[in-house]
């Protein structure tokens, strides 16, 4: 029997997800009646749903989660990194497996894609983390800005932009391959990977629709293996975590309806507010770093 490189991947991912879900499901229910008492199972579900809808957007979920968790005191400080890990793994591969099934991309573009942010992030993590914070995040800030008003022109018909490819070959996979290897490296530094790699998709001539199984796929593979550590030490909310998962996968569904139906000139302009909202946010990182530095 002849498996293709998507089915392979999903099958991959599906038993990472299947090891994490074991992991977590046996330990919230070794503690069920031990749960935190501090939230509500209505609000960390309006929590989940809210945030994984915009991250199947491109936003991202870490932010605008510990925003809501924060903001309606659902999480204890000392447990958000866990909660944000924990809680969106599932959603994050859910994500990933129906973009990955029901978009088109080139095999080999989507496999060594989704190999490179994969080892990027584990053989790069230790020279990324030696790297200034504050000049990582100006220098992607700028570049992202760069990017989405390059886009907007495009889109303006002042310039030529954009493309409908659905895989590279040659010079152009290679730039990919390096490209993605460094996002990867780059989420251990705290830079999403999303809105860069759609950037980086639409620089490279392919369509706005390929770059959601490629970034979804990029964190998916990432996220089980860390979120496993932090069920093991108990370092998470796990009312939270499970509300937050559970509403998350309904926001994913939602979200990827929305998504998949949606023009790709439409699609176009909804990557291009992404682009800039993330050029946004990374300047805005970087100068309170300045300001906690000096």
């Amino acid at each position: 029997m002849n498996f293709s490189v998507a089915q392979i991947l999903l099958g991959i991912l599906g038993l990472f997800a299947v090891v994490f879900g074991i992991y977590f499901v046996v330990d919230f229910m070794k503690h069920k009646d031990q749960l935190e008492d501090h939230n509500s199972w209505g609000k960390v579900l309006f929590i989940g749903f809210i945030t994984d809808f915009f991250d199947t957007l491109g936003i991202g979920s870490f932010a605008p989660t510990t925003a809501l968790a924060r903001g309606m005191k659902q999480v204890k400080d000392q447990f958000l990194p866990g909660t944000l890990n924990v809680s969106h793994t599932i959603p994050v591969v859910l994500e990933a497996f129906i973009f990955i099934a029901v978009v088109e991309v080139e095999p080999i573009t989507l496999g060594a894609m989704l190999a490179a942010a994969t080892i990027g992030a584990y053989v790069g993590a230790g020279f990324v983390s030696s790297l200034p914070e504050k000049k990582v995040q100006l220098a992607m800030a700028i570049a992202l800005f760069i990017t989405a008003g390059l886009m907007l022109m495009g889109q303006l018909n002042l310039m030529p932009g954009g493309g409908d490819a659905i895989g590279l070959t040659g010079t152009k996979l290679i730039i990919a391959i390096v490209a993605n290897f460094i996002l990867g490296a780059l989420m251990t530094a705290g830079i999403g990977l999303y809105a860069p790699c759609m950037a980086l998709v639409y620089l490279l001539g392919m369509s706005p629709k390929v770059a959601f199984p490629i970034m979804m796929g990029s964190c998916a593979f990432l996220m089980p293996a860390a979120s496993v550590k932090f069920v093991k030490e108990g370092a998470y909310d796990r009312r939270a975590s499970m509300g937050i998962t559970i509403g998350g996968c309904i926001g994913v569904y939602v979200a990827v309806t929305f998504v998949t139906n949606m023009p790709i000139a439409m699609l176009t302009k909804l990557v291009i507010a992404v682009i800039f909202y993330t050029s946004y946010t990374m300047f805005k990182a970087a100068s309170k770093n300045q300001e906690q530095a000096a």
